[in-house]
């Protein structure tokens, strides 16, 4: 999931990443509108909201409203900048990196909001701002490692590219395309990740509250973890078979 970069990556490989970070980030946007009244995996309506409070001249609101719009912004550019500058010298650390960062900073939510949160309004313009400066660093990996292909945090686009796919595939000649099944794929895991995230969160957090945070760091964990197994078994079976060849050259002289 995070070890391939751009072509180098295949299908079952975005699924995957997809499909978990999907999961994390509907789990992150339906605890925020439950707490917050504010939605924390995409800045669509944060946009409106900024034009609306600037055009009532509510100077305060607005600049609170882009800052959380920079914080999605600068998630975005925090995840492609460690990619991009460390992809080279080390891909896993350069692609694990940022979702190591994300978990600090829901971790940091789920502890504040369990055991000190008092419901003020500063405290809850800091928090929200974090979630989306999270959800950015989960979007901007998703997006860089998957040459674009991959966005976990909004269905917008997402459901656009879903109706699209549809429309062609009222025709055989695109129904029979590998490349067009194979996005189709993405996207159907990705919406259904989503959606499922969101609907346990909404179950789980009337029975543990800001704690669910704790589950999603969890989640994101996972992908590290699993990536990290990976990449050490990988360097065992290559040194077995890098064994067994040279074994196999010293019989044979």
């Amino acid at each position: 999931m995070l070890r391939k970069y751009n072509k180098y990556r295949t299908v079952k490989d975005n699924i995957q990443l997809g499909g978990l970070t999907a999961f994390s980030a509907g789990m992150v946007n339906v605890t925020s509108v439950i707490i917050f009244f504010a939605f924390t995996s995409n800045v669509t309506g944060h946009y409106a909201i900024l034009a609306e409070e600037i055009a009532k001249g509510n100077w305060h609101e607005a600049l609170i409203v882009f800052g959380w719009i920079f914080m999605f912004f600068f998630g975005n550019f925090f995840s492609n900048f460690i990619i991009i500058n460390f992809d080279r010298k080390n891909t896993y650390l350069a692609h694990s990196t940022p979702l190591v960062v994300e978990i600090l900073c829901l971790f940091a939510v789920g502890t504040y909001g369990h055991f000190y949160y008092a419901e003020t309004l500063k405290e809850t313009e800091i928090m929200v701002g974090l979630m989306l400066f999270a959800m950015g660093v989960q979007n901007g990996l998703t997006a860089s490692i998957s040459n674009f292909s991959v966005k976990t945090t909004h269905l917008t686009g997402l459901t656009t590219d879903i109706g699209l796919l549809a429309s062609m595939f009222t025709q055989k000649r695109f129904r029979e395309n590998k490349d067009l099944i194979a996005k189709k794929n993405v996207l159907l895991t990705v919406a259904t990740s989503y959606l499922s995230g969101g609907i346990f969160a909404g179950v789980i957090y009337l029975k543990i509250g800001f704690l669910v945070f704790y589950m999603v760091c969890l989640v994101i964990g996972l992908i590290i973890g699993y990536e990290y197994y990976k990449l050490k078994f990988t360097k065992i079976i290559r040194r077995k078979r890098e064994v067994k060849r040279l074994k196999a050259i010293v019989s044979s002289e």
